[in-house]
C-alpha cells in the first residue's frame, strides 16, 4: 500500500476512535500533507487545494490540522513567524531547526549529544519530557554573507531549551 495511503487509512482510524468521520475534503487535504515533504502552514495548504480545484474552508483546514496534531501525525512548530508550520512525521526522525529571521529558510539538524544532554538535564530536574522542540532563531549563512545582521543577542530566541541550561 502506497504511504500517502496508509496515512489516509491511520487517520481513518483515528478519527473514527473519536466519533468522527473521514470526509472527502479531511481525505483530501491528507493526501496533500503527506505528499509535502518540508514544512507549511495552513495558507499554504489552502492555496495547493484549490490550485487542485478541491474545495474546502480555512476552518476545515485548521480543524484537521489541529486534530492530525492530536492523532501525532503532524507536528506543530513555531518557526519565529506569528503563526505555526507544520510537519508531518512519517518518515521524519526527530530534529530540531535553526530558523532565519532574515529570509525565513529552516535548516534541520540532529545532533545525538545535545539529545543526550537534554535527556540529562530533564533526569538531574526529575522532569519526564514526552517531547520537544528546540529552535535557534538567528541569520543563515547565505544571508550573513549579503550584509545581513543577526539580532542583538538579547533579541535572539531559542524556543525549547535555553542557552544556559545547555551549558551547565
Amino acid at each position: 500500500m502506497p504511504v500517502v495511503q496508509r496515512e489516509v487509512n491511520r487517520f481513518q482510524n483515528f478519527l473514527q476512535g473519536q466519533g468522527l468521520k473521514l470526509t472527502g475534503e479531511r481525505a483530501s487535504l491528507v493526501r496533500e500533507i503527506f505528499s509535502i515533504h518540508y514544512h507549511f502552514d495552513a495558507d499554504e495548504l489552502l492555496f495547493k487545494m484549490k490550485e487542485k480545484s478541491v474545495k474546502i474552508s480555512r476552518a476545515t483546514i485548521y480543524r484537521t490540522l489541529e486534530l492530525l496534531v492530536k492523532s501525532g501525525m503532524v507536528r506543530r512548530v513555531h518557526l519565529g513567524e506569528d503563526h505555526y508550520h507544520y510537519e508531518h512525521v512519517s518518515g521524519n526522525s526527530h530534529h530540531d531547526h535553526l530558523v532565519c529571521t532574515t529570509c525565513g529558510s529552516v535548516i534541520e539538524f540532529h545532533d545525538p549529544l545535545l539529545e543526550a544532554r537534554q535527556i540529562e538535564i530533564c533526569g538531574r530536574k526529575r522532569f519526564t519530557p514526552t517531547f520537544h522542540n528546540l529552535q535557534i532563531l538567528g541569520v543563515c549563512d547565505s544571508c550573513r554573507r549579503k550584509g545581513e545582521q543577526p539580532d542583538a543577542p538579547d533579541r535572539v530566541k531559542m524556543i525549547g531549551l535555553s542557552a544556559m541550561q545547555l551549558r551547565k
